[in-house]
């Protein structure tokens, strides 16, 4: 009997703000940080404007964990749209509790444009954490092999 953590590599999805998170992203790459490959990016205008369903979209479709990243508290590009969020996460957290689904499978963080080495350490945090918690199995619709994750979400 293989181990699944061996074998098996869970699909993550990043929303991250244009202003900061994903130009943290960027800047990983560019300074060449190593962070597992398993993530999928979604670029938003801004954390504050993240729907709650998108995330349930994200993990009915396949996905395995999603990460939402935005500016830090008092960086926001729109003022106070991380606030928003940050409120937003809170309640989310406390229905995906309700419902059962593990903690560790949706998560948030704050990641600004100069911080590429963060962003390389968070994605590594938060696919070991993922990675721990097995294949998603609440939430997950039957779709088709060929349908995949970002088209799922793409669909809200």
């Amino acid at each position: 009997m293989t181990d699944i953590n061996t074998e098996w590599q869970p699909k993550i999805i990043t929303f991250l703000c244009t202003w900061c998170s994903y130009a943290g992203a960027d800047l990983a790459g560019v300074s060449r940080y190593q962070y597992p490959p398993n993530i999928r990016v979604i670029k938003v205008p801004c954390s504050g404007r993240m729907s709650p369903n998108l995330i349930l979209n994200a993990l009915k479709g396949g996905a395995d964990g999603v990460l939402v990243s935005g500016c830090h508290p008092g960086d926001c590009h729109y003022i106070s749209g991380n606030y928003f969020a940050r409120r937003r996460f809170g309640l989310l957290g406390n229905l995906l509790e309700f419902i059962g689904l593990e903690k560790d499978r949706v998560q948030f963080t704050w990641v600004s444009a100069a911080e590429g080495e963060q962003f390389a350490d968070v994605i590594s945090q938060v696919t070991e954490s993922v990675r721990k918690l097995g294949p998603a199995t609440r939430l997950v619709k039957n779709i088709p092999a060929e349908i995949n994750v970002e088209r799922a979400c793409a669909n809200e």
